[in-house]
């Protein structure tokens, strides 16, 4: 296995899951399908830095779960983060137990249900708080 290629969320609404990703991740958008289904529905595609995410028009997730992508972000940048967070009026979860030292997170789900996480540290800093408990 090479990396990953691309993220895909299934999404009922194309222009607010278009609005979450341009107003939280600052994404490109590189490509709209319109009207026309080359896949197996109507599709938008984003570039995150270099990370190819598709949205595919479709039946939102019928449930919340801890099931989730994480993407780092500086600490720095937290609070610019979490405002952006809350102006778009998404849901924000309470946090998992932290040890001391093992960085800080925002836990906010989607217009549909995907739970993402914002992460201030890294696996090597992570991986040394562990080992010191």
């Amino acid at each position: 296995m090479e990396t990953i290629s691309h993220l895909t969320f299934v999404v009922q609404d194309l222009a607010k899951a278009s609005l979450f990703f341009k107003t939280i991740f600052d994404a490109k958008e590189v490509y709209s399908s319109g009207n026309d289904t080359f896949s197996i529905a109507r599709e938008k595609f984003f570039l995150v830095n270099d990370l190819w995410i598709a949205i595919m028009e479709g039946n939102s997730l019928p449930t919340k779960t801890y099931n989730h992508i994480a993407f780092k972000i500086e600490e720095k940048d937290y609070e610019m983060y979490y405002e952006k967070i809350q102006k778009l009026g998404l849901e924000i979860k309470d946090g998992r137990p932290r040890i001391e030292g093992e960085a800080n997170s925002i836990y906010f789900y989607d217009f549909d249900n995907h739970l993402f996480e914002l992460h201030t540290g890294t696996l090597v800093e992570r991986l040394q708080r562990y080992q010191i408990r």
